[in-house]
């Protein structure tokens, strides 16, 4: 018998506007799941820091900028409390990581929504990528988190999709990515350096089926490459 793979799950909060997008966080975990429980243990970690901002999501226009909110914390909602912090992770242990979207992606896990091509990302973070990527491991990415990739493997040249964003995808460009677009239920796979990535909701007003359908599309494409 083969031993237990183990998959990374990465979040920034809880919340599309100041962290992990909760419906792409739970599409991620069920899908991961249903499609490689009988071979494969599932970890999810945060940062243990403070978020970049704390958003109303009822309105927005009401946020208070003087409050703050834990991203450990906050990701622990969308876990059940089984959530590990980020500084633990050793890419060593890994057999691959998905990054969910949400805001909190271009906010906790980098500065990319602040300062664009010159942004940082996350150390912990940086260095499970790098690791996985040189012992050519899988990395999936969903929604804006593709931009982590472009922040850390751009130089490599790799192809991701953020959909269909003009803006975005030329920022990302800068970095050296190739970018595809795709509608919200399709995905992008970069078979040379193990990517795959899919838009779900930087199209913002996707229906819900189909966001789920990209991204059972990406973990079931992604299980093939463990």
């Amino acid at each position: 018998m083969t031993d237990r793979k183990k998959i990374a799950v990465v979040l920034s909060g809880c919340g599309h506007l100041d962290g992990s997008e909760t419906r792409e966080t739970l599409f991620t975990l069920l899908s991961l799941d249903q499609c490689l429980a009988d071979r494969a243990s599932i970890e999810v970690f945060a940062p243990d820091k403070p978020q970049r901002d704390v958003v109303n999501h009822l309105n927005p226009k009401a946020s208070n900028a003087a409050e703050t909110r834990n991203i450990l914390e906050e990701s622990a909602r969308l876990t059940r409390g089984q959530i590990k912090d980020l500084r633990e992770v050793d890419a060593n242990h890994f057999d691959g990581l998905i990054l969910p979207g949400g805001f909190g992606a271009a906010k906790n896990l980098s500065s990319f929504a602040v300062d664009g091509p010159q942004a940082e990302v996350e150390p912990a973070l940086k260095s499970l990528i790098e690791g996985l990527y040189e012992r050519k491991k899988p990395i999936g990415a969903i929604c804006i988190a593709p931009a982590i990739l472009a922040l850390v493997l751009g130089p490599r040249g790799i192809e991701i999709t953020i959909g269909n964003d003009k803006a975005t995808a030329s920022t990302l460009e800068q970095l050296g990515v190739k970018h595809k677009n795709c509608a919200v239920d399709q995905i992008c796979i970069d078979q040379n350096h193990k990517v795959i990535t899919t838009p779900a909701y930087m199209y913002g007003d996707a229906p819900i089926r189909d966001v789920f359908r990209g991204i059972q599309s990406l973990v079931n494409a992604f299980a093939e490459l463990v």
